[in-house]
């Protein structure tokens, strides 16, 4: 017989969450989640004006966020922002790196070198420089923790419409594996998910620029549908709680099915 209490506690009660990309879409969802779920969250991006909203929203709802402005390209500002959610909450527990830019659809040949850096630099400096930062941020304070890297599905295959997009998640992967081998004895998480095809604004731009696209997509998922953010979200806010305690270098794909 199973005599463990039942809790109705969060699944991330009481830890402070950092979240990059947050001013929309998938990471407004979850900053938005993590914070019904317990967590204090500090909510980074680019865009000062989108942060205060989904703050506001937060708070309005009952709970506790703060925002920090920062260029995931800019090793400084992304330091500065890790340091800034110890700085509010005086620890870090749990990381979201969902924040990335997406690429002009084309084959490789099409894209110029100043756009492949950006999309690197974003999208895979970016993940790296944030989880050097959370890493020492965990271990300086909270002693142990989880971090989630996004990817994508279109990691994990060939992909000729976003060939670089795709080459920078798939080493998104190869690092989150190498951190959880690495940091696991510490008592350090470290997971990925890789979302399919999300109703986010990114979606939308590569419809506008590669009309059919989103039918495309959808007519290869088994369920049917493209995801909702707040679908990769909770994902998400699976893998930072201690309810997956024992899962640590995974790639969860959310993709209703369309890889399996």
């Amino acid at each position: 017989m199973n005599n463990t209490p039942l809790t109705t506690a969060g699944l991330l009660a009481d830890k402070v969450a950092f979240v990059t990309g947050a001013g929309r879409g998938i990471g407004a969802a979850a900053a938005r989640l993590f914070a019904r779920e317990g967590a204090r969250v500090v909510l980074a991006a680019r865009t000062e004006a989108e942060l205060k909203t989904v703050t506001e929203e937060i708070r309005t709802a009952g709970g506790t966020a703060e925002y920090v402005v920062c260029d995931l390209a800019d090793p400084e500002s992304v330091r500065a922002a890790v340091d800034r959610a110890v700085e509010l909450y005086g620890r870090l527990d749990v990381a979201f790196n969902n924040g990335a830019t997406i690429q002009q659809p084309g084959p490789m040949d099409a894209m110029p070198e100043s756009e492949f850096d950006h999309v690197l630099a974003v999208n895979l400096k970016g993940p790296w420089l944030a989880m050097n930062a959370e890493i020492a941020a965990i271990r300086a304070t909270a002693g142990t923790g989880a971090i989630v890297n996004n990817s994508s599905v279109g990691s994990l295959m060939g992909n000729p419409a976003l060939p670089v997009y795709g080459a920078a998640k798939r080493a998104v992967n190869s690092l989150t594996a190498s951190a959880a081998m690495s940091y696991g004895t510490e008592g350090i998480r470290v997971n990925a998910v890789a979302p399919g095809g999300t109703r986010t604004r990114m979606i939308d731009e590569w419809e506008a620029q590669s009309p059919g696209i989103v039918a495309h997509l959808t007519a290869q998922i088994p369920l049917g549908r493209t995801a909702a953010p707040e679908e990769i979200a909770e994902a998400a806010a699976w893998l930072l709680s201690d309810r997956a305690s024992y899962v640590t270098g995974v790639v969860l794909r959310v993709d209703g099915g369309a890889r399996s």
